[in-house]
């Protein structure tokens, strides 16, 4: 079992990472200082695959758990499903000291994380993410939302969770399509912070998809790792914690544009390569470390480019993005592997051709 610490003053909490994980959950809890009764939020599918398991387990730790199913889909998370949620926490007497614990992938992490950040003014939030792109990112940092119109997070808070448990073994459950989504965000958070793990990566990924227990456990540990350390320096995104969303400005787009049929990863891979080739075209990124770039997303089973989207819809989604301050697109881009910035100096013209290819 591998530990990393996201320090931050009274809001600083543990994430646990290991195989095996789920069944230490009621000990972990109780470290933590709580009892009694709790919440469990999760999808069909992750109910029968963990959150029976899960249940048995807390209940016999002495835990009075109510149990509240989402349907699958990124379209539930939505204010309407929130309302749902406040309906039946209310139903359930949950009290303030009632604690939420997210059981499943990135949509389960944002929706029960805005829902435990909003009912009562607040409630303990215990993310157990069980994808690789939740465990690696989402359910790190404090960043809940969700969708609003055809806007990704438009609705949100920052919040951070008490604890995080992640069980390497869920990992193993996952449809290639989905380890590859998780992949994404490893590539991502290599990129723009370090060259070592980046060519760690890219010697080990056809071991890391072939489920190396070993291996997914170093990967979760080295990128939530990174997430932290960014965290630790700019907790609400006021700064350097701009650097993650390194493809997420085209990603996003990419998402809303193809009315969020496009997954994540998917999105933000092609994303990512995008501001890769803005960034070679503006002189900064090699080409050789462009190549590494391309070679790593496609060998992680990711997409390289998207067709069928209008280049011109994805500029105008930009323009709705969070990140755009004072009308201009902010995009981060690479100087080399390793190392990332953040500009607003880019044109929609050097956009279009990027996306292009």
């Amino acid at each position: 079992m591998k530990k990393v610490k996201v320090n931050l003053d009274s809001n600083g909490y543990e994430i646990h990472i290991g195989p095996g994980m789920l069944k230490e959950t009621g000990r972990l809890l109780k470290a933590n200082g709580f009892a009694d009764k709790l919440v469990m939020v999760t999808n069909p599918v992750v109910k029968s695959l963990y959150g029976d398991t899960l249940q048995q387990h807390l209940t016999g730790d002495g835990f009075k758990v109510t149990v509240m199913e989402v349907p699958d889909g990124e379209e539930q998370k939505s204010l309407e499903t929130a309302g749902r949620l406040y309906n039946e926490l209310t139903e359930h007497y949950a009290e303030r000291m009632t604690p939420i614990l997210a059981l499943g992938g990135g949509v389960i992490g944002d929706l029960a994380g805005f829902v435990a950040a909003t009912y009562q003014r607040g409630v303990p939030l215990v993310q157990i993410p069980t994808t690789l792109l939740a465990q690696v990112d989402s359910s790190i940092g404090g960043k809940v939302a969700v969708n609003h119109g055809q806007l990704k997070n438009e609705v949100g808070a920052f919040y951070q969770p008490k604890l995080v448990i992640a069980d390497i073994d869920t990992l193993k459950t996952l449809p290639a399509s989905e380890l590859a989504n998780g992949l994404s965000e490893v590539i991502k958070s290599a990129a723009i912070r370090d060259k070592e793990f980046f060519a760690y990566m890219e010697e080990n990924l056809d071991r890391i998809k072939s489920l190396d227990t070993a291996l997914l456990e170093e990967i979760v540990f080295r990128t939530a790792g990174i997430k932290a350390e960014v965290v630790e320096e700019d907790e609400r995104d006021l700064g350097l914690r701009g650097i993650l969303n390194y493809g997420h400005t085209i990603g996003h787009a990419i998402e809303s544009v193809s009315d969020f049929k496009i997954e994540h990863g998917e999105a933000i891979a092609v994303g990512m390569l995008a501001a890769g080739r803005i960034s070679n075209q503006m002189g900064l990124l090699s080409e050789n470390d462009l190549a590494r770039l391309k070679s790593a997303i496609e060998k992680a089973g990711l997409p390289i480019e998207i067709p069928g989207l209008d280049t011109k819809k994805l500029i105008q989604s930009m323009k709705h993005d969070k990140k755009v301050q004072r009308g201009k697109i902010r995009f981060v881009l690479l100087k080399s592997i390793g190392a990332a910035f953040i500009t607003d100096e880019v044109s929609p013209a050097l956009i279009e051709q990027a996306l292009a290819g």
